[in-house]
C-alpha cells in the first residue's frame, strides 16, 4: 500500500512513517498543500492535515476530489463538529482527530479501502482457491477438496481477510481491528487461537502462515525458506 502524507509537522511525520513502514505501507510526504494533486499517481490513500502553512487543507481536499476518487482521510487537530462536517462535505472519506492511535488510523485506512469496493481492488475474485481450499467470499462458504468445512463467523472473517489480501501479509492490528472491531489486552492470543483452529479445520497447517513480528498471510509451501506456521508471540 502507498500513502500520500500531507503533513507539515515534522514530529508527527517522524513518529508516523516508521509505524506505517512496519506494517508494509510506503509513504510519500508533502509538507505543503499546493501541488498535492500532482502526487496522486499510484497512491492508495491520502492522509491530509488541515493546518498547512500555504493553503487550507479543505481546499486541498476539494482540489483532490476534483481530479481523483482516491480515498482521503483528514487527520487534523481541528476537532470541532463543524470542522468534521465541513471536511466530510468537501470530499473526505473519513476524519480523525489528533492525537490518535496508529492502530485506529490503520483500521480506518483499511475501512475506506473496503468501502471503495472494486475501485480499491480491481478484479478481486469472489472465490479464492489455494491448495484445494476454496473460499467463497460472497457466499461465506469454504470447501477443502470439494468437502464443506464449517467455520464460525470470526474464523471465516479471518480467513476471508487473508484471502482478500492475495498473499500479502495482514498485520495483527489490522486483523483484530477488522474482525473484532476493537483491541484489548488478550487480542493477540484470541487471534492465535482462531488461526490454530483454522489450520486444524482446513487440514492445511501451512496455508495460514505466520510472519513473525508482523501478522499472517495466506500461501502454499514452496521451495526455499517459508514463513513458520507456528504461532508467534509478537
Amino acid at each position: 500500500m502507498h500513502i500520500l502524507l500531507v503533513e507539515d509537522d515534522d514530529r508527527i511525520v517522524a513518529a508516523l512513517r516508521p509505524a506505517l513502514h512496519r506494517h508494509g505501507i510506503t509513504t510519500i510526504r508533502l509538507s505543503r498543500g499546493r501541488g498535492a494533486v500532482d502526487h496522486l499517481a499510484d497512491v492508495d490513500v491520502v492522509l491530509l492535515d488541515l493546518g498547512l502553512p500555504d493553503i487550507d487543507g479543505i481546499d486541498v481536499c476539494r482540489a483532490i476530489r476534483d481530479v481523483s476518487e482516491v480515498p482521503v482521510i483528514v487527520v487534523s487537530a481541528r476537532g470541532e463538529i463543524d470542522d468534521r462536517i465541513l471536511g466530510l462535505h468537501c470530499g473526505a472519506d473519513d476524519y480523525l482527530v489528533k492525537p490518535y492511535d496508529v492502530g485506529e488510523l490503520l483500521a480506518r485506512v483499511h475501512a475506506v479501502l473496503r468501502r471503495r469496493g472494486p475501485g480499491a481492488a480491481p478484479g478481486a475474485p469472489d472465490v479464492v482457491v489455494v491448495d484445494e481450499v476454496s473460499i467463497d467470499l460472497a457466499r461465506h462458504t469454504v470447501t477443502v477438496g470439494g468437502r464443506p468445512v464449517g467455520l464460525t463467523r470470526k474464523e471465516f472473517q479471518v480467513l476471508a481477510l487473508l484471502a482478500g489480501a492475495r498473499g500479502a501479509v495482514c498485520t495483527r492490528n489490522r486483523i483484530v481491528a477488522e474482525v473484532w472491531g476493537r483491541s484489548w489486552a488478550g487480542a493477540n492470543r484470541t487471534l492465535d487461537v482462531h488461526v490454530a483452529t483454522l489450520r486444524t479445520k482446513l487440514g492445511r497447517s501451512e496455508l495460514v502462515q505466520t510472519v513473525r513480528g508482523v501478522g499472517y498471510r495466506l500461501g502454499t509451501p514452496g521451495p526455499g525458506p517459508q514463513p513458520t506456521s507456528e504461532d508467534d508471540s509478537a
